[in-house]
């Protein structure tokens, strides 16, 4: 298993695509895949047959995973995009933190 920076309830923009410069709370990571699915990001349309007599079907929207190159992480104090950085405290918790405020993130 491959470990990601980008964990799950995390605030991410897009930065290439159709969905470019959208940003979203993160739903779920798949680190073997290595691909997020971002919230409003990547909708797409999904034909669902109703399996029993009381289930709809229809066209549902959902969201699809986009690889995780592809999203960068906001930092909650600046507002911008930015590549966490680690750091370690003094006690020797290992923290990330912003390269363009030095906010924890």
């Amino acid at each position: 298993m491959k470990t990601m920076s980008i964990k799950k309830d995390d605030l991410v923009v897009v930065l290439s695509g159709k969905d470019k410069g959208k940003q979203g709370k993160v739903l779920s990571v798949m680190p073997s895949e290595r691909k997020v699915i971002v919230e409003g990001v990547n909708v797409v349309s999904k034909h669902k047959k109703p399996r029993t007599q009381t289930e709809e079907g229809g066209i549902i929207k959902m969201e699809a995973p986009i690889y995780a190159c592809k999203v960068q992480r906001v930092c909650p104090k600046c507002n911008k995009p930015t590549r966490p950085a680690h750091k370690l405290l003094a006690d020797g918790k290992k923290v990330c933190v912003c390269k363009k405020c030095g906010a924890e993130i």
